[in-house]
């Protein structure tokens, strides 16, 4: 969790998950409203509305492309080990066990 923190990544899904809600309430108001003005047939104020400057879609679309190019390093070393016949051990070379670490340093 600290080394998805330390990359980014956390604040990244974070600011994914807060556009997307903030995009998604923007479109429901403006919908809601549509539906308002159909059935009772009056133009309904939407100028008082914070969602009404607001341009949500922009800043989601920012932040999905952010996402989409987050890149991990560390994906394509799995990504090579996995292609190798002896991928366990690559895979304990990349992620080594801090149980196993810690019993060999208690030898020394």
């Amino acid at each position: 969790m600290l080394w998805m923190q330390h990359h980014g990544i956390i604040n990244t899904v974070a600011n994914l998950m807060v556009t997307a809600r903030n995009d998604g309430y923007t479109q429901g108001y403006v919908e809601c409203s549509q539906h308002v003005t159909d059935a009772l047939r009056v133009d309904w104020d939407t100028g008082r509305s914070a969602t009404r400057v607001a341009d949500t879609s922009a800043a989601h679309a920012a932040t999905k492309a952010e996402y989409k190019n987050l890149s991990l390093p560390v994906m394509d070393l799995v990504t090579i080990a996995l292609q190798s016949e002896d991928f366990v051990n690559q895979l304990k070379e990349i992620f080594p066990d801090e149980a196993d670490t810690s019993d060999e340093e208690d030898l020394e």
